[in-house]
């Protein structure tokens, strides 16, 4: 039988708890009170140790947690919570009619940093693409990045694919979009493309050829990896380190709800992108750096003439964006928020006249935008997120050095 650490509250009698933790198959090892005092009378005795707190369980090797409580002590969130640092501290958390375990991340020998998001659009390729650019200057660097629409073997994009080479993989009835190929066009470096479908509350996926991006990553030996997540699901891959992304606009309950507390636990810097509304519910979590950070718009090389521009970002973001392009000196006579949107795109498309077409390098921007520039006679011109943040490029430098000098001697 697993040992095991019992969550318990006094909502209980006690003789009902004794009697479950003699009856299920667990050797409890321990037990955790969390609360409630209804039937509670002093002195009880549960026949195993009362421990303050989820990390003892560690010290009374416990391979598993049992939660035996329930409303009104433990709600939906504060179990989810609880879920979570068990999740962090590596062990199964199982009740009567659930369970999760930790994440099963594979093993890596190399020097390397997991950049994983809270969910899709969160900013997460903006910040992989800038540390990628970022520490390529010390470091031989190779990004492995998985996403919905990635290739069915992994890729390696050797160097940036132009938006000819983009438009030929359209037109063969790829994804242009996926995100290694964002991170291969805009950060310019080694870049290896791998799939995944699904995704779990804890970030596993379902399936993934990341495993084989990772050998082919390994068989280059670089001096560091960056291993990109997608959407909230993280690479299945152990790295030595971890960046958080979370959406600023996340309301906090979901920011730090759910299992995306087990996200937080587990992360050694967290960014916080376009908001501040969750950096307070997050620090309470966390002893971590947790930054807050700004995407600002920027084209890839000049534009020249009238210019129509097309993004994810969200619809009340237009007006922002529109002005910080202007102030570069791009004359933008139309801008779309419906980038992720086709149908919408489509109608806006087919009423765009401009000289250039500045685009994300996401979701229809090759399909349906290029294609039409091209028709049109139009430059294309691809659009970055620039990330400013104060203080970041400290931060992901030293998490980089961690990463490269750790289990080297000192």
């Amino acid at each position: 039988m697993k040992r095991a650490l019992a969550i318990i509250d006094g909502e209980h009698y006690v003789s009902t708890v004794r009697d479950a933790l003699e009856e299920l198959p667990f050797e409890f090892v321990a037990a955790h009170l969390v609360g409630g005092t209804e039937k509670l009378r002093g002195g009880e005795d549960y026949g195993v140790p009362l421990v303050d707190s989820l990390a003892a369980a560690l010290a009374h090797d416990a391979e598993v947690v049992v939660d035996l409580s329930d409303e009104p002590v433990l709600g939906p969130a504060e179990r989810l919570r609880l879920a979570s640092r068990a999740l962090a501290l590596g062990l199964p958390y199982v009740g009567a009619d659930f369970r999760f375990d930790p994440p099963t991340l594979e093993p890596f020998d190399l020097p390397s940093i997991g950049i994983v998001g809270t969910g899709k659009r969160v900013g997460k390729t903006a910040l992989a693409g800038h540390a990628a650019r970022l520490l390529s200057q010390r470091y031989e660097v190779v990004v492995v990045a998985m996403g919905r629409g990635g290739p069915p073997e992994p890729e390696v994009a050797e160097s940036p694919p132009g938006i000819d080479e983009l438009l030929e993989l359209s037109r063969a009835g790829r994804h242009a979009a996926s995100d290694y190929l964002e991170d291969a066009a805009l950060a310019r470096v080694v870049t290896i493309g791998c799939r995944r479908a699904g995704g779990g509350l804890a970030g596993m996926p379902f399936a993934s050829n990341v495993d084989a991006g990772a050998a082919i990553a390994a068989e280059r030996s670089p001096d560091l990896v960056l291993f990109e997540g997608s959407g909230a699901t993280f690479p299945p891959v152990e790295t030595r380190k971890r960046v958080l992304v979370v959406g600023g606009r996340q309301r906090p309950e979901i920011a730090t709800g759910y299992l995306n507390a087990y996200r937080i636990l587990v992360s050694d810097l967290v960014v916080v992108v376009g908001g501040d509304e969750p950096v307070d519910a997050i620090r309470e979590l966390t002893d971590v750096p947790v930054l807050r950070v700004e995407l600002r718009p920027r084209p890839v090389e000049p534009v020249l003439g009238t210019a129509a521009v097309f993004t994810t970002a969200p619809p009340d973001r237009a007006d922002e964006l529109r002005r910080a392009l202007e102030d570069q000196g791009v004359d933008v006579v139309q801008l779309s928020t419906n980038l992720a949107r086709r149908d919408e795109l489509r109608s806006e498309l087919d009423a765009t006249d401009a000289e250039t077409y500045v685009v994300e390098l996401k979701a229809a921007a090759v399909d349906a935008v290029v294609e039409h520039a091209r028709s049109r006679g139009a430059k294309v011109v691809l659009l970055d997120n620039e990330v400013v943040a104060p203080g970041l490029d400290d931060e992901l430098a030293a998490l980089a050095e961690a990463a490269v000098n750790e289990g080297v001697p000192a």
